[in-house]
């Protein structure tokens, strides 16, 4: 039995919507990660050194900043609060331009920025194997969180 034309176009408009849902899960993973892994990606000119954790609050930490060769001295800096974070620890940060707030360096803060993404791409994938019936893509995408996700977990 042939398919009607009416058929066709509603496939290929179900597609194209899933498509754009994906498009924008992804876009959004990248926009929310970039938040802070520019900081590390691009952190060449920015001042580097090592924070150790002195209290933890709710949403933030804050601690003493050991500064590297070409930064300056900082009473206290302050991180998001994340696992990856707790009294006591020392580990390489760099300071966000213009204030006292730093992000995590090396492969665990690089890791930890693009965590976004990872479940952007693990919700993609749900929607290009459902919406698109692309299931090969789909497998990829969300292998690829899974990926990104564990091994963050495991750096951290």
């Amino acid at each position: 039995m042939k398919r009607s034309s009416s058929h066709r176009l509603l496939a290929r408009a179900r597609t194209f919507a899933a498509g754009c849902v994906a498009v924008l899960l992804l876009v959004a993973g990248v926009w929310s990660s970039w938040e802070n892994a520019h900081h590390i990606v691009l952190a060449k000119g920015r001042e580097h050194g090592t924070m150790s954790v002195t209290v933890c609050g709710e949403d933030a930490c804050t601690g003493s900043f050991s500064p590297d060769a070409d930064a300056r001295e900082r009473a206290s800096v302050t991180i998001e609060r994340s696992v990856a974070a707790r009294k006591g620890d020392r580990f390489p940060v760099v300071v966000k331009p213009g204030s006292g707030d730093v992000v995590r360096t090396g492969t665990p803060g690089l890791l930890h920025a693009w965590v976004p993404l990872g479940g952007a791409l693990l919700l993609a994938a749900l929607v290009i194997g459902g919406g698109m019936r692309l299931t090969r893509i789909a497998w990829g995408a969300g292998v690829a969180g899974a990926a990104l996700l564990t091994a963050t977990f495991v750096a951290l």
